[in-house]
């Protein structure tokens, strides 16, 4: 059964956005640290070295565009990779470039 033109065009949206978000070298960054597991905000931005403020911009965009997951204990919030198509993405192209 082939899929019809609507469905086609829904998962080249849903492409499209993920592609987006995984075009940016700093949210790439950000999603290649939380493969390797969970991370607090304070542990990513030591990581990545940027401004809290920039660095909560991107979570934003990670978070909004379904690409991470958070979990909250008392005042910190940890982070990690949302299972899915980034997540698949991600394990690819650490696989080229990281190893």
């Amino acid at each position: 059964m082939t899929k019809s033109i609507g469905e086609l065009k829904q998962h080249a949206s849903n492409a499209s956005r993920l592609l987006k978000a995984l075009s940016n070298e700093t949210r790439l960054l950000i999603l290649c640290f939380l493969s390797q597991g969970e991370m607090s905000v304070t542990d990513i931005n030591q990581n990545i070295q940027i401004s809290q403020s920039a660095l909560s911009q991107h979570l934003a965009v990670l978070r909004n565009d379904g690409l991470v997951q958070t979990r909250r204990d008392s005042q910190t919030i940890y982070y990690s990779l949302a299972k899915g198509p980034a997540a698949q993405i991600i394990d690819t192209l650490h696989g080229i470039y990281c190893q």
